[in-house]
């Protein structure tokens, strides 16, 4: 695929021009441990070679540990704070109303597909999760479609019209493995036709939430993944593959949900007139039931915020409570769309809200979520040798947000 390089600058970076095809994967949920489970019994050989033969890492994701705080770091290489997305979901003073943040009008920084596309790349977009989509075809000039609805593209509003002939695959359900796996398909497919040269693609975690890293069905995933790689390797593609958070076991020994009803709770010692914001709340009530390790409180007037921040904190399996200036420096949130306090849990500790808010029929199998501080850490893997000057970076504090600036600026 013959590339004109141009150069770009977004977002106080500087990306230069290769002559090859850019892919970045965002394999939405996947702790390292369940790309060790799968390299470790031989399912995953493209993986383990572009490891080798290119550099593979831990790096720190964005907090709270989700999916719209993360895919937005990704796409625009700052933190929340910079991009202003913050959560899935947050309380917004201003209206009163609870908000879901799944739109390009909560952003704050221009994309670096849309600066790519605008230096003249075939940028092509293409997530598992509907609700990502129109972020990141934020002023985009190029394709963006999801495999949730492959069907419904069109040449006029999504670049494209013809995804499920591309390829060959009806749309698959969200809730399954080959949501996933269609993205990564499409991506290929895509360089194959040669209607794209720079590509994000960005799964969904379904099976992460549904199976631990060890499971015969998390496996089998896997090895499907890595099939996509070779395919997207075949291209001649430089690569750069990470995830937006781990996941983590939520439960007790017994198997039921390992939740603190943080409103009920507090409600119950200081009085009506909490509202505790749960920012892992989307549509896909299926993965976790909105139940995550980081909640926003918003504290009724009158009470002393330090006072009830203090009683937070000696509640078993809260680990973190933080002011709102503390989790503005802290955790790089912006400071106008967090609670007066930020709680993170424990690794096996989900925060709710009552248990009337919850509906636990609808997680399937036990529950596996994420959100705090210890689904953080998430694998990097770029598919050339970095230069010298990252390799330092990497053995430093490298974040997943970095991953474009890995692969493109990073790499020999």
């Amino acid at each position: 695929m013959k590339i004109q390089p141009a150069s770009f600058y977004v977002n106080g970076r500087h990306y230069a021009a290769p002559e090859r095809p850019v892919v970045v994967v965002c394999l939405d949920g996947s702790a390292d441990e369940y790309l060790d489970a799968a390299t470790s019994r031989g399912l995953m050989p493209n993986l383990l070679r572009l490891s080798v033969e290119g550099h593979r890492c831990m790096v720190r994701g964005a907090l709270p540990s989700f999916t719209n705080v993360n895919n937005a770091s990704i796409v625009t290489g700052v933190p929340p704070s910079v991009h202003g997305i913050g959560g899935n979901f947050f309380y917004d003073t201003s209206t009163g109303q609870e908000v879901m943040m799944n739109s390009a009008r909560f952003l704050r920084a221009g994309t670096i597909l849309a600066a790519a596309a605008k230096a003249g790349r075939r940028v092509a977009v293409v997530t598992a999760k509907e609700k990502l989509r129109d972020i990141f075809a934020h002023e985009l000039d190029g394709i963006a479609f999801s495999s949730e609805k492959a069907n419904a593209a069109r040449p006029e509003s999504h670049g494209i019209g013809d995804v499920e002939q591309l390829v060959g695959k009806p749309t698959p359900p969200i809730y399954s493995a080959e949501a996933s796996l269609y993205v990564l398909e499409a991506g290929a497919a895509l360089l194959r036709d040669r209607r794209a040269d720079f590509l994000y693609l960005s799964t969904t975690d379904f099976i992460q939430h549904k199976f631990a890293p060890e499971a015969s069905g998390a496996l089998e995933f896997y090895a499907g993944v890595d099939a996509c790689l070779g395919r997207l390797e075949d291209s001649g593609a430089v690569i750069g593959i990470t995830a937006d958070h781990g996941m983590n076991s939520k439960q007790r020994p017994d198997g039921s949900p390992n939740v603190l009803y943080l409103e009920t709770m507090l409600e119950a010692r200081f009085g009506a007139g909490f509202r505790v914001i749960l920012p892992i709340t989307d549509p896909y009530v299926v993965h976790h039931g909105a139940l995550g390790s980081f909640a926003a409180v918003h504290v009724p007037s009158g009470l002393s915020i330090q006072d009830v921040g203090t009683w937070l904190m000696d509640l078993n399996g809260i680990t973190e409570v933080h002011s709102r200036t503390s989790a503005a420096s802290k955790l790089e949130l912006p400071e106008d769309r967090i609670g007066d306090l930020a709680v993170l849990s424990a690794r096996d500790v989900v925060l709710g809200r009552t248990p009337d808010y919850h509906d636990l029929k609808a997680i399937e199998g036990g529950l596996r979520s994420h959100g705090g501080r210890y689904e953080e850490m998430v694998p990097l893997v770029v598919s050339r040798p970095l230069r010298p000057d990252y390799l330092v970076k990497a053995a430093g504090d490298p974040r997943n947000f970095d991953v474009f600036d890995f692969t493109i600026n990073g790499t020999l």
